[in-house]
């Protein structure tokens, strides 16, 4: 026996019929450049919806920017590294 207040719909939290949700991001937390012999790779820390900044992941710059342009707008990266934004939370 449940309490019906309780029951969420999962229309309201975007849970699709396969019981997944599509991870949102929120914000890049740091940037680097890695050299390698031959070119240079530069990943972003990302910070996504319904995670914990100690759970942010390293991704391809370059995916990213084709996937969330949004996230890439002037201002939007730091200089200072992930402790800025830390330090905002």
């Amino acid at each position: 026996m449940g309490d019906l207040l309780l029951i969420i719909p999962t229309e309201d939290i975007g849970i699709k019929d396969s019981l997944s949700y599509e991870e949102i991001p929120v914000r890049i937390l740091d940037r680097q450049v890695l050299k390698l012999r031959t070119k240079e790779v530069a990943p972003v820390k990302v910070f996504w919806r319904n995670q914990f900044v100690e759970e942010a992941t390293w991704e391809a710059e370059e995916d990213m920017k084709k996937r969330y342009p949004h996230l890439f707008e002037p201002g939007e990266i730091p200089d200072q590294g992930t402790n800025s934004l830390i330090n905002t939370l």
